[in-house]
């Protein structure tokens, strides 16, 4: 038996003894005919009320011939000690209609009874008496008469009536002291104690009590320090009362060592005692401390409590302790008050977090009286450990069974609904918490507008935040990751503009939300100023804001701003390490995200299959086969992951654009699942790239049974039979979208000016400069044909005349975007454009000139990648896209044998060119060196394509009668030259930065003294026909 119910127990049996006694003494009065005495009569009145017999004392009462008040008193006094308010006021009643008047001693009972049934009418109407009767400036019944306002929620008038008491003793302060912490008037308290000492009150052991708890409540560990040394200095330190509220004050606020020294002061700590320490230790999850001092108590011979073994509970959940919260179940058996609800409760949470439903289950399902608190705990359980379907089911069978629920179910249940993504589900309990009226509850609002915002309505998140009467932080964080997630980050960082007039300071989550919203934008100038919120408001230091400044710089095309947000992360989780490595990845950086990905390891940190992704896609973006071959292979082994679907998809997509198709089809045929739409898309992808229009249309075939809706891959079909000149396939894969109602996702483009983000489509002239844009656009088309750029308008399938498709290009929505960059944005300052789907070939192709051109950078952000779009050599036409063309070097790519065959494919190309052609292409011999190490850096089998390509469309005249010449020396010393080093084995001193950097700077300095040769040649022909 517990020590609790044996005190319990005892006090009845004492009780029960005095009864006895007293009825003993009651059967002598009737004998000796003294019964009847007003005096005796009275006090059997009294002892029976005491003991809780009032049948006993209410017939004393009614057999009276005359029950004066001293009887009605006595039994009012008795019914109001006893927590029975509405029968203390019935017999009020009853005496009152038989004239029987108040005094000083019966006005507090009474006045107790009204606080206990929150009766204010009848109170009021008991000070109505009172004042009347000139009892109301008696202290005792002014003491009951503030409390009793107070307790009837009219703290107003409370304290306008404790001011009017002529002498307020120590009684009256602590009435009010006590009105106000119950009341969560926590402030007023402290601030009423300090009025009391500055008045030359001294507060008692309970004064003081009371104001700990306030001190408690507030989180205030000074103020309940400073009361401490009251306690010190009025002697009051040794009484267990006050000793106990000081050891519940110090580990309430979170101060545990100077609780457990409190603690350790008292000479025999009761049970009170250790249990405010131990679940002090639990509230601040100190579980091992709390397990110790459990185990003390157990040695000192204090029996525990359900309250000591429910935080015990509480501790073996927080530190995962399955054995032991096994014991303390046993024990609580073996106490016979397993079946206590308050104990229940405490085993279902232990089990639940300890991931044992099934044992909590069974806990709750033979609880004899399942109330509200336990079905929250099991459902809260099933939410917890991710058990969304059962949460659901088990709210399902509660409301089945017409148990009631409150604001803590809904808020649970809707946690397991977003989850679910059940919207239709959603809508049933927003109607339930509409009926039942918590609607209007914070929490319940908040856990609503975060189930909306992640089942995709935030619409409708965003009419219930208006129809809010108080927007808190948590409902402004709700709807602005609603906004974030769901791609309408400009809402979102509306959103935060009025939470910043409302005054409501932003706390990490949001200052994530925010970021991630920018990066989606490519916002940058935006994340910037969130950023300095983050500084300012010391969020750096927290791990999610942190990550999310890496992600957006990153995603914004500041990989250098990225890299320098993930250096001042304190603790770099693997969030942290997958983010950076992601970022160098889509920016072309290969080589160094691998590095990255080496540190990490050597730091310790093990990858998990998100990081992975990112390093086989840096693998994939850089060319690396050989590594990426390694770390697919080695996953399993190394770090004990399964490659997954999306590890797969990187892999096939990087042999596939390596032109080893047979190499990515074998891995495909022996993935341990059926390919989904990613690994499909990905040959696609590469059946595009090399033209292979049976790959194309097996991948086409597949993807169209996985993702009939998609029109990205009829798009890419018909591209690879327009490519192999089948226009007729072209043609059918039209009417086939059109039949199908399939329709193209439109191109948007989007930019950053000032703070506000633009949108653009293809053709869009509803922008408010789309005059100034155009003639922008008309200008740069002028210069790009004079530098040589040709449209590509083979790639539009369009039905329409040359021009028309000419004019179709040069209107994409990328090109909007930059062109209102240009003009809109200060001189030299870098473009940055976001664009939905993949960058158009030839305004890829476009931007390399126009950057040339501006001498601006451009960076643009499509669906797969960044592009780094740059000026290139001043003697060179155009610029060059720094991942694309310059994502490894030549020895990185290509083998000896490759780069020899691309050389003489250059030299044969102009061949045929001389022999076949009137109009000849014009190419001085540094453009061909400086085109072939671009081509380089392009996949294998699309080297020569792309190089040629270019020399294709130039369309000029030659003018140099010895460019062959020098297009075959240069051909014979690049060959020979790799030949000489891959047979002396000295491949790896290619490799070396400083030797690269030696030959480079060899090249250059070849390429100019050519130039200067060709400009002398120039200048003696021009001379020469003048003559």
């Amino acid at each position: 038996m517990d020590g609790g119910d044996w005190t319990a127990n005892e006090g009845q049996q004492v009780t029960g003894e005095v009864v006895d006694e007293g009825m003993e003494v009651h059967a002598h009065m009737i004998r000796f005919g003294l019964s009847e005495h007003p005096s005796f009569r009275n006090h059997l009145i009294s002892l029976y009320s005491k003991c809780r017999c009032f049948g006993y004392a209410r017939k004393l009462v009614e057999e009276s011939s005359e029950p004066d008040l001293v009887s009605w008193s006595a039994l009012i006094s008795g019914y109001a000690q006893n927590g029975l308010g509405e029968e203390a006021l019935l017999a009020f009643h009853e005496m009152h209609l038989l004239g029987v008047k108040c005094n000083q001693f019966t006005f507090p009972s009474v006045l107790k009874a009204c606080s206990m049934t929150k009766d204010l009418e009848l109170g009021k109407q008991v000070h109505g008496i009172a004042v009347v009767t000139g009892f109301e400036s008696d202290v005792f019944v002014a003491n009951t008469l503030v409390v009793m306002y107070a307790k009837c929620g009219e703290f107003g008038s409370s304290r306008r009536l404790f001011d009017t008491i002529p002498e307020r003793n120590v009684v009256s302060w602590n009435a009010l002291f006590s009105c106000y912490v119950q009341g969560d008037f926590r402030g007023e308290a402290v601030d009423l104690f300090q009025e009391m000492i500055l008045n030359g009150i001294r507060p008692n052991e309970f004064s003081l009590s009371s104001i700990l708890n306030a001190c408690s409540g507030l989180g205030d560990d000074s103020q309940g320090k400073k009361t401490h040394g009251y306690l010190i200095k009025l002697g009051y330190d040794s009484d267990p009362f006050s000793a106990n509220a000081l050891v519940d004050m110090y580990a309430k606020v979170g101060d545990i060592e100077d609780a457990i020294a409190v603690f350790e002061e008292i000479a025999r700590p009761d049970i009170v005692s250790w249990n405010a320490v131990i679940a002090g230790c639990v509230l601040h999850e100190y579980h091992g401390w709390a397990l110790n001092l459990f185990a003390q108590m157990k040695r000192s011979e204090i029996c525990p409590n359900m309250f000591t073994l429910s935080s015990a509970l509480k501790a073996c959940a927080g530190l995962g302790l399955k054995a032991l919260g096994r014991q303390l179940h046993s024990r609580l058996i073996t106490m016979d008050i397993e079946s206590d609800s308050f104990v229940g409760v405490g085993l279902i949470d232990m089990y639940s977090k300890c991931d044992m439903m099934g044992e909590a289950r069974m806990v709750f399902y033979l609880m004899p009286k399942k109330d509200l608190i336990a079905w929250n705990a099991v459902i809260s359980g099933h939410s917890h450990n991710g058990e969304d379907m059962e949460a659901v089911s088990v709210f399902t069978e509660m409301f089945k069974e017409g148990i009631g629920f409150n604001q803590t179910t809904l808020s649970t249940v809707l946690k397991s609904t977003a989850s679910l993504q059940y919207i239709n589900f959603c809508k049933q309990v927003h109607a339930l918490s509409v009926k039942s009226g918590f609607h209007s509850d914070n929490y319940v609002v908040n856990s609503i507008l975060d189930t909306y915002g992640k089942c995709s309505h935030a619409e409708n998140a965003a009419r219930i935040f208006e129809e809010c009467p108080i927007g808190d932080l948590v409902a402004f964080t709700s709807m602005i990751t609603a906004y974030a997630q769901y791609g309408q980050g400009e809402e979102a960082l509306k959103l935060y503009l009025q939470m910043q007039e409302r005054g409501i300071k932003p706390d990490p989550f949001v200052c994530s939300s925010l970021l991630n919203a920018c990066a989606n934008l490519s916002a940058y100038e935006q994340g910037k100023q969130i950023h300095v919120h983050v500084l300012k408001f010391g969020f750096m230091s927290d791990v999610f804001a942190g990550n999310s400044l890496v992600n957006m710089y990153a995603k914004c095309g500041s990989i250098d701003d990225a890299d320098r947000a993930f250096s001042e992360i304190p603790e770099r989780g693997i969030v942290s390490w997958s983010a950076m490595i992601g970022g160098l990845a889509q920016h072309g950086h290969g080589k160094q995200a691998l590095q990255l990905f080496n540190q990490m390891l050597h730091d310790g940190v093990p990858p998990n299959h998100i990081t992975l992704v990112s390093v086989l896609c840096a693998c994939n973006h850089a060319g690396l086969v050989t590594e990426a071959r390694q770390y697919f292979n080695s996953m399993k082994e190394l770090f004990g992951i399964e490659p997954m679907q999306e590890h797969y998809a990187c892999m096939i997509d990087l042999l596939a654009r390596a032109g080893k198709l047979d190499e990515a089809m074998e891995l495909m045929n022996t993935m341990p699942f059926q390919a989904n739409g990613s690994v499909w898309g990905a040959l696609l992808g590469a059946a595009r790239i090399h033209k292979n229009v049976h790959l194309g249309q097996h991948a086409a075939k597949m993807l169209h049974t996985l993702e009939p809706e998609k029109s990205g891959t009829h798009i890419l079909l018909a591209n690879i039979y327009a490519s192999a000149g089948m226009w007729e396939n072209v043609a059918k894969v039209r009417r086939l979208m059109k039949d199908s109602n399939v329709k193209k996702e439109p191109g948007m483009s989007w930019i950053e000016v000032k703070d506000k983000v633009h949108t653009f489509i293809v053709g869009d002239r509803s922008h408010s400069r789309s005059k100034e844009i155009y003639a922008k656009l008309d200008e740069l088309a002028d210069l790009m044909n004079k530098a040589g750029y040709v449209p590509m308008v083979e790639i539009d399938l369009h039905d329409l005349e040359h021009s028309e498709k000419e004019q179709l290009l040069f209107h994409h929505s990328e090109r909007l975007a930059v062109a209102f960059g240009l003009i809109a944005t200060p001189p030299g300052t870098p473009i940055r454009v976001k664009k939905n789907l993949r960058i158009c070939v030839d305004c890829h192709a476009a931007f390399k000139f126009i950057c040339k051109i501006v001498s601006r950078e451009i960076i643009v952000r499509d669906v797969n990648r960044f592009h780094h779009f740059k000026d290139g050599p001043q003697d060179f036409p155009y610029g060059y896209c720094l991942f694309c063309d310059f994502c490894s070097s030549l020895v990185d790519i290509l083998s000896v044998q490759e780069m020899a065959l691309l050389s003489f494919g250059c030299l044969l190309l102009c061949v045929y060119n001389l022999l076949g052609r009137t109009t000849m292409v014009c190419f001085s011999f540094s453009e061909v060196k400086y085109s072939a190490t671009m081509a380089a850096a392009m996949h294998r089998k699309e080297l020569l394509a792309e190089l040629l390509g270019h020399m294709w469309r130039a369309k000029l005249t030659f003018e140099h009668g010895f460019f062959l010449v020098q297009l075959v020396a240069y051909t014979l010393w690049l060959a020979l030259h790799f030949l000489i080093v891959n047979v002396l084995g000295q491949q790896r001193l290619l490799r070396d930065p400083e030797y690269r950097l030696v030959i480079l700077k060899e090249k250059k300095s070849e390429m100019q003294l050519i130039q200067s040769q060709q400009d002398q040649s120039s200048g003696v022909m021009e001379d020469t026909m003048m003559m």
